[in-house]
């Protein structure tokens, strides 16, 4: 996976990725995803592109769990979500939802950055800084889930959770 980034900071919630008074678009994903983050980043569902990353610090996700939030990141394009923590929530929502959440030192990368993400090898290769970061490797299930397109797909698949 290779895309560009764009960095948060620490304690982006739910209410930040989708905020609480476009809760009734909920039935209109594709409309409730134009307003992506726009607090944070006003336009920002137009200046993503397919395949970018964002890059959030402590706590990303945070607040309530509203799983729309997961699935609006995965309609502007987003390939996955890299943080220095995830709340609990949020951090399920996006494997049941086929969305990599990545724990990672995240301080050395920058806004417009180009990375590579190697989530089996555990690794993000800043092509831009010319650095590497390696990071705690996904246990087998959540590498599974992920691969199947998120715990729906999975259990469809295999007709149960077949975790192990």
């Amino acid at each position: 996976m290779k895309g560009k980034v764009w960095k948060f900071g620490d304690a982006i919630s739910t209410d930040h990725i989708i905020p609480g008074r476009y809760f009734y678009l909920r039935s209109n994903l594709p409309e409730l995803s134009k307003h992506i983050l726009e607090y944070e980043s006003p336009g920002f569902s137009e200046k993503v592109a397919p395949g970018d990353f964002i890059v959030g610090g402590q706590n990303f996700g945070q607040g309530s769990s509203r799983e729309h939030a997961v699935i609006v990141i995965k309609i502007n394009g987003i390939q996955a979500v890299l943080a220095k923590s995830f709340a609990r929530i949020f951090y399920r929502n996006c494997f049941n939802n086929g969305l990599p959440a990545i724990i990672c030192d995240t301080e050395k990368l920058k806004e417009g950055d180009v990375i590579e993400l190697f989530v089996e090898e555990g690794k993000i290769i800043n092509h831009t800084r010319n650095e590497t970061i390696v990071f705690t490797a996904l246990p087998p299930v959540m590498k599974r889930i992920l691969s199947d397109g998120g715990l729906v797909e999975h259990v469809k698949k295999f007709k149960d959770l077949k975790l192990v």
